[in-house]
């Protein structure tokens, strides 16, 4: 109880998301919470920042971690209502507004740039904020290697990046929560699932070594960056039903849990913040404690 209440002593972006997935608050108490994320806290801090351009940070993707794209990439991570007049504001200045296109060329920024994990970010947000481009699915479809994942230095490479499938994966899973299940969507999202899953989540299929330790360490914000924690959640979210290729994975998450039952921050990705959620590296991290509990819960080792 005292991690939960911990938890709950926070910004409402994590409040309404420990109601819904730990609390199991009725729909309309966590509707009430979410509803302040636009109009308190992180989010309406956020939110506040955007320029009268469109823009955050002053450019699409760069500077990082500052960037309209990483902006909104946090933004939609922190869950506010997308309906809400603060958040359409917001949004509708980005699909307005040419100068905020990722190559600069005029393009509209919901339509995406070159490189599928770029694309598979910006579907995400795109999805849920109600501005999902199906040129861009289908040009993700597209792109899908023949071990199930995706690489942005395809076609060069022919073997998948984490990196790349995790954020394609996130993309093409809210893009069927806001349109409904598309067949080739939902084939394609198997297909880069079984990826990750046969790899046990972060080895290597040919050799059975992990194939980076930073994935071992969980951070928060993710931006492109893969970690075990970061795939796990998403089969959650997607609702894959767990089976023995996730144990390690599992394991490695209660392996990283403090003493106090709380998550630290781990391997924080360089860059400039809008400012700063959690208390630093190796300090106990509330979004990191809230994602590995609803994983823990998912997986059957709640409790």
């Amino acid at each position: 109880m005292a991690v939960l209440d911990w938890l709950l002593d926070s910004d409402p972006s994590i409040r309404w998301q420990v109601m819904r997935d730990l609390t199991d608050e009725p729909n309309e108490v966590v509707a009430a919470e979410r509803s302040r994320v636009a109009s308190e806290g992180w989010g309406a801090r956020l939110l506040d920042l955007q320029a009268t351009d469109g823009q955050w940070g002053g450019g699409s993707y760069h500077p990082y971690w500052t960037s309209t794209t990483y902006t909104l990439q946090l933004l939609r991570d922190l869950g506010p209502d997308p309906t809400s007049a603060e958040v359409r504001k917001a949004v509708t200045l980005v699909r307005d507004n040419a100068a905020t296109t990722l190559d600069e060329s005029g393009q509209s920024f919901f339509l995406g740039e070159t490189e599928p994990c770029i694309n598979g970010m910006v579907l995400a947000m795109g999805a849920y904020f109600g501005e999902a481009r199906e040129e861009l699915v289908d040009r993700l479809l597209d792109e899908q290697l023949d071990d199930g994942g995706w690489n942005c230095e395809a076609p060069t490479s022919k073997r998948s990046s984490f990196d790349t499938t995790i954020c394609v994966l996130e993309g093409l899973l809210e893009f069927e929560r806001a349109q409904g299940a598309v067949v080739g969507v939902t084939e394609a999202r198997a297909r880069g699932q079984e990826y990750l899953l046969e790899r046990r989540m972060f080895r290597s299929l040919s050799t059975g070594e992990v194939i980076d330790r930073n994935w071992t360490l969980f951070s928060f914000p993710t931006r492109w960056h893969y970690d075990v924690l970061r795939g796990l959640d998403y089969l959650r979210s997607a609702a894959v039903e767990p089976d023995d290729r996730i144990a390690e994975a599992i394991e490695l998450v209660e392996k990283n849990r403090g003493e106090d039952d709380r998550w630290p921050l781990q391997n924080p990705h360089p860059g400039q913040v809008h400012f700063d959620m959690d208390a630093g590296a190796d300090k106990p991290s509330r979004w990191n404690t809230l994602r590995a509990t609803r994983v823990l819960n998912w997986a059957g080792h709640g409790g």
